[in-house]
């Protein structure tokens, strides 16, 4: 953030057991699975009721909260000083407490070891793809980066049924495992005397 607050509890990416609701919370209830998310929904704003934007008026991205939404105060402290909230998450932590917009319910037989990585980098990756980029039938993709993202990115490129799908990455052991997520073509930058685009 631009005024790092410290001590925090940082982490994006989990899932998780709700182990108790505050007052007035429906959406959940104890024992339920669930996936944090960072980019939350209060189901009400413009952002929220619209299909072109995911960017909630109340539960946007916001790297300098350091506590609750509706008290300003965090809910985690050591010795009796308080350790802040990260991206109203704060994954890093066996027990955590969330703004209930910033949970997806998620079905229970779905293995939670495996599930996490739905709530950043599978979405983000898959979700840049097929309904930001929206590669045509038979269209050429190149992706920058083949981690975990990248990797969720040439998956959307390939449900799309994009005919020509590049990663480009510096570490040629993601070749492999490229092609495992769609990748048609493998490029390593340091393997040529030209700029990758040409």
């Amino acid at each position: 953030g631009q005024n790092p607050l410290f001590p925090r509890i940082l982490g994006h990416e989990a899932e998780g057991v709700v182990e108790s609701v505050g007052e007035g919370v429906i959406d959940v209830q104890p024992g339920d699975h669930v996936l944090p998310i960072f980019t939350g929904e209060c189901k009400e704003c413009p952002h929220c009721l619209s299909e072109a934007s995911n960017m909630c008026d109340l539960l946007r991205i916001n790297t300098e909260r350091g506590g609750m939404l509706h008290d300003g105060h965090t809910r985690f402290s050591k010795d009796g000083k308080p350790i802040y909230h990260f991206l109203g998450t704060s994954t890093f932590s066996k027990y955590t407490v969330v703004h209930v917009g910033q949970v997806a319910k998620i079905n229970p037989e779905a293995p939670l070891d495996k599930v996490c990585v739905l709530s950043c980098e599978m979405s983000t990756g898959f979700g840049a793809t097929v309904n930001v980029a929206k590669p045509k039938k038979g269209g050429s993709v190149a992706i920058f980066g083949l981690g975990a993202v990248g990797l969720a990115a040439a998956e959307g490129a390939r449900v799309c049924e994009a005919s020509r799908i590049i990663g480009i990455d510096l570490n040629p052991n993601r070749s492999e495992e490229a092609k495992k997520f769609g990748c048609t073509e493998f490029v390593n930058p340091k393997d040529h005397n030209k700029p990758v685009q040409e």
